[in-house]
């Protein structure tokens, strides 16, 4: 997979992504803008300085920031980081995106174009519409100028490198299939049984949502808002890790250490081994709930040691030794019974991890089937990207942000995203989780999170979103007979999603009233939905968090909802653009998704294509075809 074309030419590709040239280049290219970041900031040093003085003039020399309208409505402060040809071609491209037509058929006409028009032509037709609206350029150089701009207006980026495969069904259920089934299964369903499987489901029962099902193997079902991975070998996700580097230096070397990388566990390694954590976890759930005798999870429970050896004792389970060695603990008592930080040893054997006490059998039990050393092998080589990649991160000072996925993969995801806080983000948050708050029981794994970022003294950094996944999950709860995990609307979901703000914003606050450091949780409020980002801002208020705390920032996607972003950006909240970038052939299906996305959000296209319009007609009366943005801001 070519990760860094920034040539059409194969020749001029080869020699320009030689490690020294390259380096060479990119370093050219940021200079100026190290340059003029440099300048801000001691700018910046000299007003702070400079503020101690009493009198008048003490006030004029405080960084500057707009009032913030909160009803977003003013369209010269949204698209002042705009020229005029930009205002014009978000006009056209959210007018195309009102039609259910070519919405619904998007992708068909753009190949159709492609193969009418020629590569060349339909790149620059692109690049004049859907690609240069929604993607900021071709490669980590190329972008260097749109990060430059957004800078300047009060606004960091979030990189994804969005290049995807343009699978058919067929290719991707085929891929899905075979990537989610252990070998053990695939020799002999029989044989998996005897390994073990049996005892595990005498812990919680059978558990169908953790194992493949042809029926939504294609992961893109009824999915328009989210990337998808599909698992081939070893080497493709060698490759994306590889990618994720090349966005992580990015970062690193154009945003000063304010900007963050977007990755995917799915894109690390075999399906499979998530789903197999998945269901171990969610046994392990329900083995703890039968030791604390239905009273909740552990870390809740202050349970003692000594309490755990004789409540297991009573139970008859003898053979504890091992198993006790491994919980972890500390003053104020028990909080994990499993041995979770051994996910993150690459030495490790996942197998031999979870034999673990059983009340219902008396004995102990196995939760995970028998992994073959191959498997074994793969999980260690994922471990090993993922433990890379937030070194790397942290290396460069910059953060990390591992996106949420479906639910049956999520107890792995956050698990594993959960051990590398502990052990990454012990000065600062490097690494963030994803929350999806139209999950029922979203609000609990935040506040379970929470304690244990407090209990283990690590710094807590999560993003909340709505979702990606919501009509899936529901169908496929219903086809394979669980019980649905979301909720039953969008109006509990945007509960939820409050609650679980307000949460994390009341524990900022106690931090803060305790003289403690405050930044032990960072949150990214990850919505366009406006009345969310009110209740946000008014809470901040009403708690007496203020933007300069820097534990609260907001994130939208290039694009969309620009009268909520810049705004904020120019008003002093750290703001951010989730921005994609690639070459215009491979990322066809991100534009596609796109295009989707803004059909689905009706209410936002119409206020934001009327903001547009307003703005035309503005500089249209005052004759500024040929505006030219310039920023002076100083994103917090």
């Amino acid at each position: 997979m070519a990760f860094l074309k920034i040539s059409t030419s194969r020749k001029c590709s080869q020699i320009l992504l030689q490690e020294p040239f390259r380096n060479d280049v990119y370093a050219r290219l940021v200079r100026s803008l190290t340059s003029n970041a440099n300048g801000l900031a001691e700018q910046h040093q000299q007003r702070r300085n400079s503020s101690v003085v009493s009198g008048p003039s003490a006030i004029d020399t405080k960084p500057k920031f707009d009032p913030l309208d909160t009803s977003f409505a003013n369209p010269e402060a949204t698209f002042k980081s705009k020229t005029t040809w930009e205002i014009f071609r978000a006009y056209i491209v959210y007018q195309l995106c009102s039609s259910s037509y070519l919405v619904e058929n998007n992708m068909k006409l753009m190949k159709l174009c492609k193969a009418v028009f020629g590569e060349k032509l339909f790149t620059v037709m692109m690049k004049m519409t859907f690609y240069g609206h929604f993607v900021a350029g071709e490669d980590q150089y190329r972008i260097v100028p749109t990060l430059k701009r957004l800078r300047s207006f009060g606004v960091k980026p979030i990189l994804d490198y969005s290049v995807e495969e343009d699978l058919s069904q067929e290719e991707a259920e085929k891929r899905e299939v075979e990537s989610s089934m252990s070998e053990i299964e695939k020799r002999d369903q029989d044989a998996a049984q005897k390994e073990g499987s049996v005892s595990a489901e005498t812990v919680g029962g059978s558990l169908p949502q953790y194992h493949v099902d042809k029926q939504f193997a294609d992961r893109r079902y009824k999915v328009q808002s989210a990337r998808t991975y599909f698992y081939l070998n070893e080497a493709t996700c060698e490759r994306n890790m590889e990618v994720f580097t090349n966005c992580l230096h990015a970062v690193a070397g154009a945003t000063y250490g304010t900007g963050i990388t977007a990755i995917k566990l799915t894109a690390l390694g075999r399906p499979q081994l998530l789903l197999q954590l998945s269901e171990v976890i969610m046994r392990a759930r329900t083995l703890a709930s039968e030791i604390m005798g239905g009273k909740g999870n552990v870390i809740g429970q202050h349970l003692t040691l000594e309490e755990l050896d004789k409540r297991l004792f009573q139970a008859g389970i003898k053979d504890t030794k091992k198993f006790l060695e491994k919980v972890t603990k500390d003053s104020q008592g028990v909080i994990h019974l499993f041995p979770w930080s051994g996910l993150l040893d690459e030495n490790s054997e996942l197998s031999d991890s979870f034999r673990v006490p059983c009340l219902k059998e008396g004995r102990m039990v196995r939760l995970l089937s028998q992994l073959s050393k191959k498997e074994e092998e793969m999980f260690r080589n994922m471990v090993h990207r993922l433990n890379t990649l937030v070194q790397t991160a942290k290396d460069l000072d910059v953060r990390i942000m591992i996106d949420a996925e479906q639910t049956y993969f999520q107890p792995a995801i956050s698990r594993l995203t959960l051990e590398l806080m502990q052990k990454y983000n012990t000065e600062k948050a490097i690494v963030f989780n994803t929350y999806q708050c139209y999950l029922k029981e979203t609000l609990n794994e935040v506040k379970t999170d929470l304690n244990q970022a407090k209990r283990q003294k690590f710094f807590f950094g999560a993003k909340l979103v709505r979702g990606a996944y919501i009509d899936q999950e529901r169908a496929r709860a219903a086809a394979l007979g669980y019980a649905d995990p979301t909720n039953p609307s969008y109006e509990a979901t945007t509960e939820t999603y409050h609650q679980t703000l307000t949460e994390c914003l009341t524990r900022i606050k106690v931090l803060k009233d305790q003289g403690d450091d405050c930044s032990k949780i960072g949150i990214m409020v990850a919505s366009h939905n406006e009345d969310t980002v009110r209740f946000a801002l008014s809470q901040m208020k009403e708690i007496g968090i203020s933007p300069e705390d820097k534990v609260i920032c907001f994130g939208q996607l290039l694009g969309m909802c620009d009268f909520i972003t810049f705004p904020l950006g120019q008003a002093g909240y750290s703001a951010y653009k989730y921005i994609p970038y690639g070459p215009v052939n491979e990322v066809l299906p991100y534009l596609s998704r796109r295009a989707m996305e803004n059909k689905g959000v009706l209410k936002k296209l119409v206020k934001e294509r009327t903001l547009l319009r307003k703005e035309l007609f503005r500089r249209i009366l005052r004759g500024q075809f040929f505006y030219k943005p310039n920023g002076n801001y100083t994103p917090v």
